[in-house]
């Protein structure tokens, strides 16, 4: 059975991936390493950010790991919020983020957007990247009150409720993190056989 680090301090994060990892994997979080600095952020890009994160934890604690990054990407604001998602308002409060973009997209009938996750993998050193999206809508108001960041203003394509409005099993079965994480999870099958 293979351990893994999974390097966030989001416990949202944390209970979508290990519901989908199921009982193939031990999941460790960065506390139970010792881990207790925020981890760097900086490279200015989604695959960048993840791939910093994972690099961190293996660098400094040498275990294997995985670390992801989303964002939300709106077409007609050039891909905002983007690597900014999680502090597009200046701060980590989702409903100040939904409300900045809403008031950014006020009167905008191009509602396009993209969530968009990046797991970096690193395993016996060598880095492993896996990319998910879900296209879908950005509604002129939230919807639900399930799921967490953007959830409740974004609506998948095909779909006529909001992440917010799905349970925790109908969203893992769509969502942009699952998406990238079967990709994942497949590679790591291939490992244990």
């Amino acid at each position: 059975m293979i351990e893994l680090c999974f390097a966030t301090n989001n416990k949202y994060k944390l209970d979508e991936v290990s519901d989908q990892l199921g009982n193939s994997f031990i999941i460790k979080t960065l506390r139970d390493i010792g881990c207790t600095v925020e981890l760097p952020e900086t490279s200015g890009t989604i695959t960048g950010n993840s791939r910093q994160k994972a690099d961190y934890v293996w660098t400094h604690f040498g275990t294997p790991c995985f670390a992801d990054d989303s964002g939300l990407e709106v077409e007609a604001l050039n891909g905002e919020p983007g690597v900014d998602s999680a502090h597009y308002s200046g701060s980590r409060d989702a409903e100040k983020n939904i409300e900045k973009l809403l008031k950014k997209l006020a009167g905008n009938s191009n509602r396009k957007a993209q969530f968009v996750t990046v797991f970096t993998l690193v395993l016996h050193g060598v880095e492993h990247q896996f990319e998910g999206r879900i296209e879908g809508q950005i509604l002129t108001e939230p919807k639900g009150i399930g799921g967490f960041g953007y959830d409740p203003v974004f609506q998948p394509d095909g779909q006529n409720r909001t992440f917010a409005e799905m349970s925790v099993e109908e969203k893992n079965g769509m969502s942009h993190r699952s998406r990238a994480l079967t990709k994942m999870i497949a590679y790591l099958e291939k490992q244990v056989d």
